[in-house]
């Protein structure tokens, strides 16, 4: 059957079918709870100005709103709203039936869904800090038959029901910190599954919440509209050279003229001398690579490049979208592109330019070999307030931020 020409109803159980097949190649497990709430809920109805063919791609966001360049608002990929359905589920005891949920960052089909999971005897309350939005969503909830979800007009960094609390809160936009009004709202024991950016690199973390501190119980890696009103943190970019920039978010001060020197200089290429397979998970790695380059004294960046850049041999990054960098007076070191054998297995790598290239990329596939001989862990965030004495943290690297203090550590896969 052609695309174009399928039905409604097929091609929304053709995209769950596929989100249940690209969950089992990941090695996760789709909840059958989060599966029957995609089936039941029509997504077109959420993408009104959308082709039906485009409503249920599995692996595209449907862009709401923009601001000149700037996407403001958007219906998430169905895959990743399916993971992080799962991993709200898979962190609250006994999943979601009868749970009061608060979602910010509102286009109407999430909180559908979370309407489906939580049943007759839960509630679901949606909020969005643009009115254009929240109208849309609201047209769209009445549309489908979800008119028993609140729908709220305000900036979630505030609290948005003072003195109530949910089970949980699940954010739908891209976040820098943690707002207190998020940890006051969430119950004892809830659960806050937020797309947060830590070093520039954003995960959806699954986090429950003991006391005043929420610690990690899972995390994806995603990405998001970026958040508005108070909670905002705008993400800086700078210039090294033609199509090639330093992402910077944690309010790091660079010289660009003097990285983009080093960077002219001539490359020094490292290898990590490792097999590793073609299916390998290297998500965890990147973050592993920024603890590790932070906790050394050095200054961790994201470098990013287009693509003519790449193709004329000016950069040759992991990924040009976003790859761990390490930066000091004398080299500029990041994660290479990997190096396949004829066997189909890979190495990692590091390139590095400047005086002392030849060590800094000797540190970083070193710091990589240590990573896989750790056994490839995950990373673990916990978030304690700001203020909080160095020594009550948790062993690990801490990442200050405006309200929070995050600390990074890593449990064996």
């Amino acid at each position: 059957m052609r695309v174009d020409t399928a039905s409604g109803e097929d091609l929304h159980a053709a995209m769950v079918d596929q989100l249940v097949a690209d969950h089992a190649e990941k090695g996760l497990v789709m909840r059958p709870e989060v599966a029957a709430a995609l089936r039941s809920v029509p997504r077109h109805l959420f993408t009104p100005d959308t082709a039906l063919a485009e409503a249920y791609r599995s692996d595209q966001a449907v862009l709401t709103k923009r601001v000149g360049d700037e996407a403001v608002s958007s219906v998430s990929a169905p895959w990743l709203i399916a993971e992080m359905l799962g991993q709200a589920a898979d962190a609250i005891d006994g999943g979601l039936p009868g749970r009061h949920v608060l979602e910010i960052g509102s286009g109407g089909y999430n909180a559908a869904l979370l309407r489906e999971l939580v049943g007759p005897s839960g509630s679901v309350t949606t909020v969005d800090i643009d009115r254009e939005v929240t109208d849309r969503a609201t047209a769209c909830l009445t549309a489908a038959g979800y008119d028993d979800v609140t729908v709220v007009c305000a900036d979630a960094e505030q609290p948005v029901n003072p003195g109530r609390t949910y089970d949980l809160i699940i954010v739908t936009a891209g976040a820098w910190d943690i707002s207190p009004a998020w940890t006051a709202q969430l119950a004892e024991n809830g659960t806050l599954v937020v797309p947060l950016r830590t070093f520039g690199m954003t995960r959806s973390w699954a986090m429950r919440r003991t006391g005043d501190r929420p610690v990690s119980h899972s995390q994806r890696l995603c990405g998001f509209v970026s958040m508005q009103g108070a909670g905002a943190h705008q993400v800086r970019y700078v210039d090294i050279a033609d199509g090639v920039h330093l992402r910077l978010d944690e309010d790091q001060q660079v010289n660009r003229h003097a990285v983009g020197e080093l960077l002219a200089q001539p490359q020094t290429q490292a290898w990590a001398e490792v097999r590793l397979p073609p299916r390998s998970v290297l998500a965890d790695l990147d973050l592993w690579l920024a603890t590790r380059i932070t906790d050394a004294g050095q200054q961790f960046v994201v470098l990013t490049a287009q693509q003519e850049a790449v193709d004329a041999g000016v950069i040759a990054p992991a990924w040009r979208f976003g790859t761990p960098a390490a930066l000091n007076n004398d080299a500029f070191c990041y994660r290479s592109k990997l190096r396949w054998n004829d066997d189909d297995m890979f190495d990692l790598g590091a390139c590095a330019h400047g005086p002392d290239a030849a060590a800094a990329a000797g540190r970083m596939v070193g710091q990589m070999r240590a990573w896989l001989d750790a056994g490839s862990p995950s990373p673990v965030l916990h978030v304690l307030p700001a203020g909080t004495p160095d020594g009550d943290l948790p062993a690990g690297t801490v990442l200050d931020k405006r309200h929070s203090r995050f600390v990074l550590t890593f449990t064996p896969a």
